[in-house]
């Protein structure tokens, strides 16, 4: 039985097929990109250096239709606002949100929602309060489409999970993320106390 899901999706143009590090897709639909590199489907066992990543990038956004983008820290609030408001107007139970500078983290309860119904609502959400705030030109696609989801199973899946999203902020040596509307998870569906 699936009790949460571990969510996470990208800014526009930061995790192409052919991603130096791997990546889910099976065709480069964009002729300029295959120059770039072969795909390569999963996440590489071995990962390349941060330097051969940046150089990919680098070179990938000179043939994107618009410009690649990143989020700084003092962005983080504006979507951690849209976040709220989504899981408030939704009824969702976050477990874990970290807002990275290229893709986002978030576990998050079951739902009546598929998860990727719940990625297209917290996208939208979000997009529209970084372009009501100035921080994003409508013209300009902020998230690449979808996302990736993971079913977590177990309460033991949950923790695990919740302590990685926590972590990966700290990685890159971003301040720890503390965010009010972030529920404590109580192992649901157990709700035993966690010893």
């Amino acid at each position: 039985m699936v009790i949460a899901h571990h969510l996470m999706w990208t800014l526009y143009g930061w995790w192409l097929p052919n991603d130096p590090r791997g990546s889910t897709s099976d065709t480069v639909r964009c002729d300029p990109l295959k120059d770039l590199g072969d795909l390569h489907f999963g996440r590489k066992r071995i990962q390349p250096p941060g330097e051969d990543i940046r150089a990919f990038y680098d070179q990938a956004g000179e043939h994107l239709r618009h410009d690649l983008l990143s989020f700084s820290p003092n962005e983080f609030t504006a979507i951690a606002e849209a976040f709220d408001k989504t899981l408030q107007r939704c009824g969702y139970t976050c477990y874990a949100l970290a807002v990275m500078p290229d893709h986002i983290h978030v576990v998050i309860r079951k739902h009546k929602d598929r998860a990727e119904m719940m990625i297209d609502k917290l996208q939208d959400m979000t997009r529209l309060k970084l372009i009501e705030s100035g921080l994003r030109d409508p013209g300009h696609p902020v998230w690449a489409r979808g996302g990736y989801k993971v079913f977590l199973n177990m309460p033991e899946d949950v923790w695990r999970t919740i302590r990685y999203v926590k972590g990966n902020p700290v990685k890159q040596r971003l301040a720890v993320q503390q965010w009010e509307f972030v529920t404590q998870y109580d192992n649901w569906p157990e709700h035993k106390t966690r010893r």
